[in-house]
């Protein structure tokens, strides 16, 4: 029978971790696993603790939101070490894009009875972050500001948060000019975000790539151009669908690598986590990491 360690992040804001894992933890002893628990002080020390974990032979279970994912899950990019993740955060957008249930009895039965599938990895380099590596997506612009104030955000939770962010980023937003290489290809770019996508899901369940995958060996390159902020509006309602990549301000590249720059200083964003300015090169990892799903 498996052997678990769940990973949990208490101070993780909008995490339900916990009573959350309280719920699984049951089910997977009464189905004769072995779990123990581990509680972290910060991102850092989750990776600590999920490679230790690793080291012994155990499933690292994920418990949180696509911060504490995508951490451990890069930490664990490149191991034999499988990954199983508990859908507990604000955002749970990689785990959408696994179509994860949200209910203990379903979830517990794919992490004892799934067999491991490789998934793609994201490693992000810049001058602050030599090499991390993520999950879901990286972006570059009004998306990573509108980040930063839902990780501010004391009131709101889940996508209620990251849209008032969003809210708030655009009003006071103004049109970058990117030059964006993929796979050695230079585009000039003049707009709002520039978003490298493994999964399609961003921000709370925003389908930014709707025909992005995990396990494909590219990165879907989602480029929104400057257009009237109520356009703009229109365009983040059509996040909910997908529907926003018709429009002829949006384009669509893909690719294995590419390179973000700006004619100024742009913030850029990954998992929700990393927090840097623009440059940023961006490469995906190709069945880097298994999973349970």
């Amino acid at each position: 029978m498996r052997q678990f360690t769940a990973v949990i992040n208490p101070t993780a804001g909008g995490s339900n971790g916990a009573a959350t894992l309280l719920q699984l933890a049951r089910l997977l002893r009464a189905a004769g696993a072995e779990l123990e628990t581990e509680y972290s002080r910060s991102l850092a020390h989750a990776q600590d603790i999920a490679r230790d974990a690793g080291k012994r032979g155990r499933i690292v279970l994920a418990v949180g939101g696509d911060g504490i994912t995508g951490g451990i899950g890069g930490a664990l990019s490149g191991t034999s070490t499988v990954l199983g993740v508990v859908p507990a955060g604000r955002g749970n957008d990689f785990a959408r894009a696994l179509h994860l249930p949200a209910e203990p009895e379903a979830l517990a039965q794919i992490l004892l009875h799934a067999a491991p599938r490789p998934v793609d990895t994201v490693e992000v380099e810049s001058a602050v972050h030599p090499r991390t590596v993520v999950l879901g997506s990286v972006y570059a612009g009004v998306d990573a500001q509108a980040n930063l104030h839902a990780n501010n955000a004391r009131l709101l939770r889940g996508a209620a948060s990251y849209y008032a962010g969003g809210l708030r980023a655009v009003t006071t937003w103004r049109p970058a000019d990117y030059r964006v290489t993929v796979d050695g290809e230079e585009h000039l770019h003049r707009g709002y975000t520039v978003v490298a996508a493994n999964s399609p899901y961003y921000g709370s369940g925003r389908l930014i790539a709707p025909d992005a995958r995990v396990d494909d060996g590219l990165l879907d390159v989602v480029l929104i151009r400057e257009a009237p902020r109520r356009l703009f509006f229109t365009l983040m309602n059509e996040l909910k669908t997908g529907a926003h990549v018709h429009r002829p301000q949006v384009r669509v590249l893909r690719g294995r690598e590419l390179r973000i720059e700006a004619g100024r200083p742009v913030p850029y964003g990954a998992d929700g986590e990393v927090e840097a300015t623009l440059p940023v090169t961006v490469r995906v990892r190709p069945g880097d990491l298994s999973v349970l799903y």
